[in-house]
């Protein structure tokens, strides 16, 4: 069984000013990954992902992820070269579809979301790799392009996706995939049965931390934002045999009905309940196959270093 590492994510809300000082405490909780979280229109990773390099000593920096067409392939594979050559080993970039509304808004919606991901995704390896491409696919159009200076150490790209045809495409063209949070072991195999299990497939994920001597104290702290991922019908949810039961209760009574769930449940949802409950949730991803959890710890800031000690704790379990 693959023992996971832990880390933290930085919200898209956070002040970007904020990432140094939270790079160096995640690191020094003894966790060792820290992901960036891109989202239009807030801040962007490659930066922030190389602050957080450039403050840190030996801390794994991801960013998830980088939207397939907000910026050319070849700019893409540029800025991860670079940061993977400021310091080696210690990249992982992801590449996602984007939401698509968001695209539409800057003027990059492409008529193929699966397509462009497929190309960006392709194209970006075999820049990193060292390659000189001619490119001439349906979304993405490369002339004799080539990498001046290539990662010595060449990253594994990761694939931000949730549904069927787009794990199937990580399964084929993507060194692992980033699932977001929500995630518990159902979804985990579900996802990887999509992908097709190949060979060395690195799964990260996204986790929600909420613990408590009170499981239901514990509960309450993330009640209303799981209610939320349950109307949405993520898939992480959607593919777990008590979904109809947690969206009835949801739909019925709000985000307080939740509070009642069996604990065996919410294990599945998060690293919540107590101490031993978020244990047993790593354990459970772990089992699945995933080798990176990083904590999601919501909006705030303030929220989030309270977190450190558990996250500590569950780095040295």
């Amino acid at each position: 069984m693959t023992r996971a590492e832990i880390g933290m994510c930085f919200d898209r809300t956070f002040p970007a000013g904020e990432v140094s000082a939270y790079a160096q405490a995640v690191e020094a909780a003894g966790a060792t990954q820290l992901w960036i979280i891109e989202d239009c229109f807030f801040t962007a990773g490659v930066s922030l992902a190389a602050t957080a390099l450039a403050r840190t000593e030996a801390l794994t920096v991801g960013i998830g992820i980088l939207p397939a067409v907000a910026r050319n392939a070849a700019v893409t594979a540029m800025e991860i070269a670079t940061l993977a050559n400021i310091a080696p080993g210690r990249l992982l970039p992801g590449i996602g579809h984007g939401v698509q509304s968001w695209m539409e808004q800057m003027g990059a919606r492409t008529p193929s979301p699966l397509t462009t991901l497929d190309e960006t995704i392709t194209v970006v390896k075999r820049l990193l790799a060292g390659e000189e491409i001619t490119f001439d696919g349906r979304e993405v159009h490369l002339d004799q392009v080539r990498l001046d200076q290539p990662p010595a150490i060449v990253p594994p790209v990761f694939a931000g996706v949730q549904q069927e045809k787009s794990l199937a495409l990580a399964g084929r063209v993507a060194d692992g995939v980033i699932l977001v949070e929500g995630v518990g072991p159902t979804y985990v195999n579900w996802s990887l049965d999509h992908a097709g299990r190949p060979d060395g497939f690195q799964v990260v994920t996204f986790t929600m931390l909420a613990v408590s001597d009170d499981r239901r104290d514990a509960y309450a702290a993330v009640a209303e934002f799981v209610a939320g991922l349950v109307r949405e019908r993520r898939p992480a949810f959607t593919v777990r045999p008590f979904f109809d039961e947690m969206h009835e209760r949801v739909e019925r009574d709000g985000p307080d009905a939740l509070l009642d769930m069996p604990a065996d449940h919410w294990r599945e949802i998060g690293a919540i309940g107590t101490m031993d409950d978020a244990l047993a949730h790593v354990a459970g991803l772990e089992a699945a196959g995933v080798g990176s959890i990083s904590i999601y710890p919501g909006p705030d800031l303030s929220v989030a270093h309270e977190l450190f000690p558990v996250v500590a704790a569950l780095a040295t379990r």
